[in-house]
């Protein structure tokens, strides 16, 4: 309990722009580098930790105290974090929770990433969101910015999904209709959405064929979250539209960008990002507002779609950026934010009932 106090000493944030912080490391003694994220999120810090689509990321939380609630088992996004460390302004090092296990420090240490504290997060928020994407090293020694941009360079080009997607089909049992969740780094309060609904869920590998899909006779098709640049899959969109144009389909966020690939779509990267749970989104039939959890750097690009078969759902109130998608005839959509939250707030959990009716709806027809 000392040394987790204590800490492992001074530790430093190196920007590739040359701005060096300097914190207590806690977590794993080991460094950690990546482009350096901002959330807006108060509380969910466990399932931030946990979420795949934080690969390859340094993410900096804006709200000042993390850790006092704990860490427990039951809200781990997947079984091991892919982020490279976290950065805080105050850790707590005594959590009150009842059904908190540990802190969030012991996890850090045993999954193997570092956390660096007391930094003024505020500064490294507006630094982000002045400059644009950031590449920066956690480490007990301050580095050159010439050190940091080599790093940057040399991890640019890697596609991150490959190494957080399933290794092998997954199946979760139940009584309604058939999923299958192409695993592009999912999150498993997707999988509990499903589940809850009563369907029966099949996580398969982000590059698992058409012809395995058609073998397991889905009901319906879906595309989850994931890290990384959305055109480094392009190599796999021809395959993945086949399916799509046969099968009930939902992509979220890094899916939503996939699906848009799949028919002409281009994305680009965003100057910092959405992530937190307080991004307003707008539904352009209804006209109604819902405030969304959200954690994606790329968008899609509206301009990109005009010739194509989808149109655009839901947009953005901040920005006026691409949140969701539609297809003009068949029973395929997307969304850029998370329906499922955890965390964040769930005012669209309806997106789930929807996918779950025309799911309904094609068998119907198909059976009729």
């Amino acid at each position: 309990m000392d040394r987790e106090n204590k800490g492992f000493g001074t530790g430093y944030l190196t920007l590739e722009s040359g701005e060096v912080f300097t914190g207590t490391l806690y977590g794993a003694p080991m460094n950690g580098f990546g482009e350096v994220v901002f959330t807006t999120g108060m509380t969910g810090y466990q399932e931030v930790m946990s979420d795949p689509s934080f690969a390859g990321q340094i993410v900096t939380f804006t709200y000042p105290l993390i850790g006092n609630y704990g860490i427990n088992e039951k809200d781990y996004e997947a079984a091991k974090p892919a982020l490279t460390g976290m950065i805080v302004s105050e850790l707590c090092l005594e959590p009150s929770h009842y059904e908190s296990t540990k802190t969030l420090a012991e996890a850090a240490e045993e999954f193997g990433f570092p956390i660096l504290v007391g930094i003024d997060t505020r500064t490294i928020t507006k630094r982000v969101r002045q400059n644009g994407p950031l590449f920066g090293v956690i480490s007990d020694q301050p580095m050159k910015a010439e050190e940091v941009v080599s790093l940057r360079n040399k991890h640019a080009k890697k596609s991150l999904v490959a190494n957080v997607s399933s290794q092998q089909i997954e199946r979760y049992p139940g009584t309604g209709e058939h999923v299958v969740l192409v695993d592009l780094g999912m999150k498993q309060s997707i999988v509990d959405a499903l589940l809850a609904l009563g369907c029966r869920v099949t996580v398969v590998p982000f590059d698992t064929s058409i012809e395995q899909i058609n073998s397991l006779s889905p009901d319906g098709l879906m595309f989850s979250n994931g890290p990384g640049d959305p055109e480094h899959l392009l190599a796999y969109c021809s395959e993945w539209r086949k399916a799509v144009e046969q099968y009930p389909t939902l992509g979220i966020c890094l899916g939503h960008q996939v699906l848009a690939l799949m028919y002409g779509g281009k994305t680009e990267k965003l100057a910092y990002g959405h992530r937190g749970g307080n991004h307003p989104v707008k539904d352009l039939v209804t006209g109604k507002v819902y405030m969304t959890s959200q954690n994606h750097g790329y968008v899609v690009k509206e301009e990109s779609l005009e010739a194509s078969e989808l149109i655009v759902s839901y947009r953005n109130v901040n920005d006026g950026s691409v949140e969701g998608l539609r297809h003009k005839s068949l029973p395929v959509c997307s969304v850029q934010y998370h329906p499922e939250a955890h965390p964040g707030p769930s005012d669209t959990s309806h997106i789930f009932h929807q996918f779950l009716k025309s799911m309904r709806e094609v068998g119907a027809k198909t059976y009729a």
